[in-house]
């Protein structure tokens, strides 16, 4: 019985036994090269998949690729979208997409975590989203989304005993999504509290992100969305052969026009009849947002992460912040001087930091055919932007002089109104 019940289930367990061998190994270098064509797809794909991996990230972020970090705006692909314009002008790079709806700077921090090598003395290029500084901060539901465990054990296995370590760590512990792995759960909970990990987690670590690498490498090429890599080339077909600045800026004003037609906002046809017109006509929209604060949220300690890994790697960062649709924030009570508040706190946060690479186009939200809709650029704001960041990316840049300060960790930050920013910047010099 023994010996007809080993040659039944002995190949399996065999298999099982190779199976785990294989996945817990030190990964190796020597796995067939991420090809052009892949490289291509995962940089417009948006896929959770690749922004949650590392393997086509990492190949792509070594050649020609900068990465893009950012939201929902990637998915508005029109013929001024960074990566059409990158394509059909031939630039010497290429955005790879890091971002789609709800991911905020918590994700990308962790996104950060297993392509160091690829931003250590390099260039990027942030969007940052005034919609992400809302007073509950990121939403845990949208984080655990995009949540890696790959990203986390690779932080985990590299992590500085400092105050950003210890922010995230705390940080990563309100997430839900944190207690999916036990072990790596009690690791977080040492490094929150300022602890050395246990021998056996490090091992424990060490050999779950082996694991995972290997099954990133096997896996995250499967099913690789394509769609956007057609749209990408569809919107190519509608620019001019040779770039001119002012034959596209005339260009998209005429794309916007033809596409903006039927409703008050200058916003979409299509996003507008997609159920926000039918939403407007229930009365609801009317000042809803007249009580919203962009002001005070503990996104802008979530950001400092960003900020502080840039800083680490030495990496050159543009940062853009778009503007909202005038007519749509007039409608919805929106406040602007809560917005204006908003700016020049992200700009001290910024600029006292070292970081003075910054597009800002929140004064734009007027400028006809700017948005695609509410929230979000389009036409002649991707071009705006393209102005901006293509010199930025092309040609040589000073090197950045960063001065990293832990206060913008404090919940006395998350929380401070913007007109007390001088008495703020006394009090912590």
């Amino acid at each position: 019985m023994a010996k007809r019940l080993l040659r039944i289930f002995g190949p399996l367990i065999l298999a099982v036994i190779l199976v785990f061998a294989v996945l817990a190994m030190p990964v190796k270098l020597g796995l067939s090269k991420v090809s052009a064509s892949r490289e291509r797809q995962a940089a417009v794909s948006l896929s959770p998949n690749v922004l949650k991996g590392k393997y086509i990230k990492e190949a792509a972020l070594k050649g020609k690729y900068v990465p893009f970090f950012g939201s929902s705006e990637w998915s508005r692909f029109d013929p001024m979208h960074p990566s059409v314009l990158a394509q059909k002008y031939n630039r010497s790079y290429r955005p790879f997409l890091l971002g789609a709806r709800g991911s905020q700077s918590l994700t990308q921090y962790f996104v950060m975590q297993n392509i160091q090598g690829e931003l250590r003395n390099k260039k990027a290029v942030f969007v940052i989203s005034p919609q992400w500084f809302v007073k509950g901060g990121t939403r845990k539901d949208a984080f655990g989304y995009y949540y890696s465990q790959l990203q986390t054990t690779e932080w985990l296995t590299h992590f500085r005993h400092d105050a950003i370590d210890q922010y995230a760590a705390k940080r990563l512990l309100q997430m839900p999504v944190a207690n999916s792995d036990h072990f790596i759960y009690q690791a977080l909970q040492r490094v929150a509290a300022g602890k050395s990990l246990t021998k056996y987690q490090r091992f424990y670590l060490e050999t779950r992100k082996n694991m995972l690498t290997h099954e990133d490498q096997f896996f995250s090429g499967i099913d690789l969305p394509s769609q956007n890599v057609n749209r990408v080339n569809k919107q190519a077909e509608k620019l001019p052969t040779h770039y001119s600045y002012s034959a596209l800026d005339e260009l998209g004003g005429r794309i916007g026009k033809a596409e903006t037609g039927n409703n008050p906002f200058r916003i979409s046809d299509k996003f507008y009849n997609h159920g926000l017109k039918q939403e407007l006509k229930k009365g609801k929209l009317k000042d809803f947002q007249k009580n919203l604060s962009y002001t005070e949220s503990p996104e802008f300690a979530d950001f400092q992460l960003c900020l502080d890994q840039f800083a680490r790697l030495n990496t050159n960062v543009m940062f853009i912040i778009p503007p909202i649709n005038a007519k749509w924030q007039k409608y919805t009570g929106l406040s602007a001087s809560m917005l204006k508040q908003f700016d020049q706190k992200i700009h001290y946060q910024l600029q006292s930091q070292g970081f003075n690479n910054i597009v800002d186009l929140s004064d734009k939200g007027n400028v006809p055919y700017f948005m695609t809709d509410t929230i979000h650029l389009g036409w002649r704001g991707w071009l705006a932007v393209d102005k901006r960041v293509d010199p930025f990316l092309t040609k040589q840049q000073k090197q950045p002089n960063y001065s990293i300060s832990d206060k913008f960790y404090s919940t006395k930050w998350q929380n401070l109104a913007p007109s007390q920013l001088k008495q703020y910047e006394n009090s912590t010099k």
